[in-house]
């Protein structure tokens, strides 16, 4: 089976660290199996979307020598997938009307049986059971999603389509095998696992890579002002480091050609902290 995984960032503002040691990680696995790397921008949530940082996370890709195969995909121009997927769940589905004030924690299943008042949101329905799968770098990860999670949104109370649902079905449109990605995502695979069921999906390979966090112990992001990335070999080397690959010094000095022909051919998944998350000092 080809190996296909894919880099999907949202676009509310410049790359930082953090998305590099994902997109490192997610290309050098594929690169590495000889199979392809696909570019998702993940911009369903078109409120959050900043002006110009799509193409600005397309540029940075470029010069840091990320080649992606095919074209780039544009979820806010795949709602129409979406719509029809949502439609084709059927009874696994129901409208909610409950406000976010109304939930404190775990949704319980209030609209199940009926809706009472406007519906806001579209949830789907969860089971009593134990849902399992071996990630490639953390090891065996379960929930009960009745217990921990709840009946989950797929479509949100503002009209826009909820991640969860979004991902699934690119994913599985775009042909993806393995998803690489941070550690910040682990909570939500049980999540897309239960939908990937529900619509008759295959489920993908997953694993989850450390995430970059800052001196405060919070995963670096735009909300933590995190700094954008100058892109060039030396923030690949410091992501190569992150990601255990123990790059040798003199890989600081070679051009972009040169740091990805030594980094596909010394990728090593097994040697990928099994943590979820990093202090980034540098």
């Amino acid at each position: 089976m080809t190996h296909v995984g894919r880099f999907a960032p949202s676009p509310t503002g410049p790359l930082h660290f953090g998305s590099i040691v994902a997109a490192t990680g997610s290309l050098l696995a594929a690169r590495a199996a000889g199979g392809k790397w696909l570019v998702r921008i993940e911009d369903v949530d078109e409120a959050r979307t900043a002006p110009g940082a799509a193409s600005e996370i397309l540029h940075v890709l470029e010069k840091l020598g990320m080649a992606w195969d095919g074209e780039v995909v544009f979820q806010s121009a795949r709602t129409r997938l979406y719509r029809d997927a949502l439609e084709s769940l059927g009874n696994f589905t129901y409208p909610c009307s409950c406000s976010r004030r109304e939930i404190e924690g775990i949704y319980r299943g209030t609209c199940r049986n009926g809706a009472r008042g406007e519906a806001r949101a579209i949830r789907i329905r969860v089971e009593n059971e134990r849902i399992a799968f071996l990630d490639g770098i953390q090891g065996e990860f379960a929930q009960n999603l009745e217990r921990e999670v709840g009946d989950f949104v797929l479509l949100r109370a503002d009209g826009y389509f909820a991640y969860q649902l979004a991902v699934v079905v690119d994913d599985e449109e775009q042909g993806v095998t393995h998803v690489v990605r941070g550690a910040d995502l682990l909570d939500s695979t049980p999540r897309q696992i239960r939908l990937q069921k529900c619509l008759g999906f295959d489920t993908p390979a997953y694993a989850h890579l450390p995430v970059a966090a800052n001196e405060h112990g919070e995963k670096l992001s735009k909300q933590t002002q995190a700094s954008p990335v100058e892109p060039a070999v030396p923030v690949l080397f410091r992501a190569l480091g992150f990601l255990g690959q123990n790059p040798p010094d003199e890989l600081l000095d070679a051009d972009i050609p040169s740091f990805w022909n030594w980094a596909i051919a010394n990728w090593d998944m097994e040697k990928v902290p099994k943590t979820k998350m990093i202090q980034e000092n540098a």
